[in-house]
């Protein structure tokens, strides 16, 4: 078994401490899904629907369903992603996400029948919103928190999980192709070419020719805006297991873009061009997100898997180290909570909080270094 840069001791506490707050949160009054907490007493801001967010949540579920075997969690994930279902509707390419992560990984991870159900008609609503002249999924008109919606709107958080769906339905539903353009399609509108992401992009709906790039997230319009470039790593990470090569230049070029801005102590600022650093926000979610694809891509990318293993797990210690809370007489806070995720800094919304997606895929990170998941496989 190779070395570790976390060792055994860290590495099952922080998963300890993370199937903590899975149960307390489980346990916690109010409905909706889990979307952004406070990191002093871990109270949730819900989501009524699911929001974007809302699968992050249920696959934290599925996962906490492998690593413990426990039949309970299996089946809050199953009753959570029900929940999900009226989403299929909706006029969001973001319900990749939720399909994906809510509903997928249970059928990936256990064959289960009610996620790969709710799994095929996500997929199948994501196709119908296809334009096959702009060869891409637009944004849509109900897409959650993008400044500008439509059809002619696009941005690089629409690629996770989608495109994974879209491949992995191709036998079925023949949406492989789909897939191919809609990345295709956002590689162009959105990798500039130094390997920075820009999130968002206007294009023209009759042949998906760029008209503008912007950053509504972001410090400024053509800023490099953190968990843009964590999303498109991981996007082509999930392309590539799905045995799409020819994403493979890119992906390297996305992956060491971030590698080469990355502070030295593994932890992101919330935006790379953002003039105050390093007296600014940092966004632990951001670094989860880039951690997670790097492990993905060190398995497929032999000549970069030494660097891309070892940086992920410089940055997966330095999150349980320094911003997961702890078990501590001294410490009040509830354990497991990862702390200074930055959702929207330009908005001033829950700039230093816990957001639910940085606890999936500091989860996600954990179990794949404790062997328990194989993370390129989802």
């Amino acid at each position: 078994m190779k070395e570790r840069k976390v060792n055994k001791t860290i590495l099952d506490q922080a998963i300890g401490h993370m199937l903590a707050r899975i149960d307390a949160t489980l346990a916690q009054s109010g409905r909706g899904f889990p979307h952004y907490a406070s990191i002093e007493d871990g109270v949730w801001t819900r989501s009524h629907a699911g929001d974007w967010t809302g699968g992050f949540w249920v696959g934290l579920l599925w996962l906490a369903a492998l690593r413990t075997g426990e039949a309970r969690y299996r089946e809050a994930a199953r009753d959570w992603a029900q929940r999900l279902r009226p989403r299929v509707a909706s006029k969001s390419v973001f319900k990749g996400f939720l399909f994906w992560y809510g509903a997928e990984l249970g059928n990936q991870l256990f064959g289960d029948e009610v996620a790969r159900d709710l799994s095929r008609a996500g997929t199948q609503a994501l196709m119908q919103m296809y334009n096959p002249a702009a060869q891409l999924i637009p944004l849509g008109t109900e897409a959650e928190e993008a400044s500008d919606v439509g059809a002619n709107e696009a941005n690089i958080d629409a690629l996770p999980g989608t495109v994974a769906l879209l491949f992995a339905h191709d036998a079925e539903l023949s949406s492989g192709e789909i897939a191919l353009n809609h990345l295709r399609q956002h590689i162009a509108l959105c990798v500039r070419e130094d390997g920075s992401v820009c999130q968002s992009a206007s294009f023209d709906p009759a042949n998906g020719s760029l008209v503008r790039r912007y950053t509504h997230k972001g410090i400024q319009e053509n800023s490099t805006w953190g968990r843009a470039q964590a999303w498109a790593m991981v996007a082509l990470a999930q392309a590539l297991y799905a045995g799409k090569t020819e994403f493979g230049d890119v992906a390297v070029l996305v992956a060491n873009w971030w590698l080469d801005h990355l502070p030295a102590d593994g932890v992101a600022f919330w935006d790379f061009d953002d003039p105050a650093i390093p007296n600014t926000s940092r966004d632990t979610s951001a670094t989860a997100i880039a951690a997670a694809a790097l492990l993905k891509l060190a398995k497929m990318s032999p000549e970069h898997a030494a660097r891309y293993q070892a940086a992920a797990e410089a940055s997966i210690e330095a999150l349980v180290t320094r911003h997961l809370t702890p078990v501590s007489a001294d410490d009040r806070r509830p354990p497991g909570i990862l702390t200074e995720g930055c959702f929207n800094k330009k908005l001033g919304v829950a700039t230093a909080n816990e957001l639910i997606w940085g606890d999936y895929f500091l989860f996600e990170s954990l179990l794949a270094l404790a062997d328990t998941v194989a993370t390129e496989r989802i």
